[in-house]
């Protein structure tokens, strides 16, 4: 999907001017930043997730902002410390897996810190309590996923080493990383691929399988910190960075003048990722470093072009939304009523049409995103969007979540090179023609 600004054909002039002033390559050299080695994959809380909001303080800054970090407190997060071991053995054959590829950690699970080695026996079939003569006492326990849940009741019960059950994998083969779920059970629990799940069931029929495996899965507290930038009218000469809780930078009140501020919109992205594993890179390029550089670059040409009227225009890099969508919770309930947000998270690869949710009283939000988008030549459609914006939403806000694609979601194939540089253009164009459509 390609556009330009012949697009805009019905367009203000003004308007035209704007989105031909976004630049891609701007954009890509801001996912490469975020995506590089030095931030290991953003996890909240990690020293690489704080990099980056230091990071991107600074750049807004430098576009004349009135910066502010917040902190705020997370909770139930699980953090891989060491790369888990799965391996097993029959007929005189050992095999050994590879995390992320053939297994993957279950998020249900206990810490299993050292592996641990004991013979595989199905799971009990519905009615009977221990499915085998032997019972699960010490045993590795296979299940499918209807019925892992009751699988790890007879587990805990009978002091099993642990449960095996079943997991997907994207078309690439990989096993999606993620770091927030349900609560831990009391017994070690790992997802396998369905091939592996299959040949594990094969060979129980025909003998006895012996598993070693560990999960050294822990859960752990920490705190994030999103970054707020405000653009107000008239611009400032100085910029400041803050720390500690929000006041009225970022979060809306009066603008520099005393008065009551007019039209206030939010433009806000997650900037974490899962973090990386122990010995392998998870570089977030898709999600959702490439919704930060588009929302990064939108603002950079709005506040250049410092729109007529009172427009108080605000930016909010998130954090902690892999992990459960902490920082837009933060945020959200000490916004102004009247604000309109509008979250991006992907914009690496736009196939058929952007993906929209909306949330709130967004019905003028959407009016002038669909304007918007026909303007730039934008694609949109109706779809899911479970990110920040149900959580701006849910606190009574107009709000509308944005999706253009995550290629190698949550995986290590997530890199930069895969982060289309049209669909960069078409997700920064669409937020400033909806944007200066608001404020006309």
């Amino acid at each position: 999907m390609t556009c330009t600004t012949s697009d805009l054909g019905q367009g203000e002039p003004d308007l035209a001017a704007l989105v031909e002033a976004v630049s891609a390559t701007r954009m890509h050299a801001t996912v490469r930043e975020l995506a590089g080695d030095r931030y290991a994959g953003r996890r909240v809380g990690s020293p690489g997730g704080r990099a980056a909001a230091v990071w991107l303080a600074e750049q807004l800054g430098e576009l004349g902002a009135q910066v502010q970090v917040s902190e705020f407190d997370v909770a139930g997060l699980r953090e891989l410390y060491e790369t888990p071991v799965l391996e097993w053995s029959s007929a005189g054959q050992t095999r050994r897996l590879e995390h992320r590829r053939d297994f993957v950690e279950h998020l249900a699970s206990t810490e299993l810190s050292h592996p641990r080695t004991a013979l595989l026996t199905k799971a009990p079939e519905t009615g009977s309590e221990t499915g085998s003569p032997a019972g699960l006492r010490g045993r590795w326990v296979l299940a499918d996923a209807t019925t892992w849940g009751r699988a790890c009741e007879l587990a805990e019960a009978q002091g099993a080493a642990g449960v095996l059950t079943v997991r997907g994998t994207d078309a690439e083969g990989w096993m999606p990383k993620m770091i927030a779920g349900p609560a831990a059970r009391t017994v070690a629990v790992i997802a396998v691929h369905p091939e592996v799940h299959r040949r594990l069931a094969e060979a129980l029929d025909g003998g006895p399988v012996q598993v070693t495996g560990s999960m050294p899965l822990r859960q752990v507290a920490t705190r994030g910190r999103n970054v707020y930038a405000r653009f107000s009218r008239p611009p400032r000469t100085e910029t400041s960075t803050l720390t500690g809780s929000p006041a009225d930078g970022g979060r809306g009140g009066t603008d520099h003048g005393g008065a009551q501020a007019g039209l206030r919109i939010l433009l806000s992205a997650h900037y974490d990722g899962v973090g990386d594993d122990p010995g392998r890179r998870l570089p977030a390029a898709a999600d959702n470093a490439s919704g930060v550089a588009a929302v990064l670059e939108a603002a950079r040409v709005l506040a250049a072009a410092a729109p007529p009227g009172e427009l108080e225009l605000t930016v909010a890099f998130l954090d902690a939304e892999e992990a459960g969508a902490w920082g837009s919770a933060h945020h959200a309930a000490a916004l102004p009523p009247d604000t309109l947000v509008i979250n991006l998270d992907g914009a690496a690869q736009l196939h058929e049409a952007a993906a929209v949710e909306a949330g709130g009283p967004a019905h003028a939000l959407l009016a002038a995103l669909d304007q918007a988008a026909r303007l730039t030549g934008v694609p949109l459609k109706a779809g899911a969007m479970a990110s920040d914006n149900r959580r701006y939403a849910a606190a009574g806000l107009a709000s509308i979540g944005i999706g253009m694609g995550m290629p190698g979601y949550q995986t290590p194939a997530e890199t930069p090179d895969r982060v289309e540089p049209d669909t960069l253009m078409a997700a920064a164009r669409l937020l400033v023609a909806t944007v200066m459509l608001l404020n006309a």
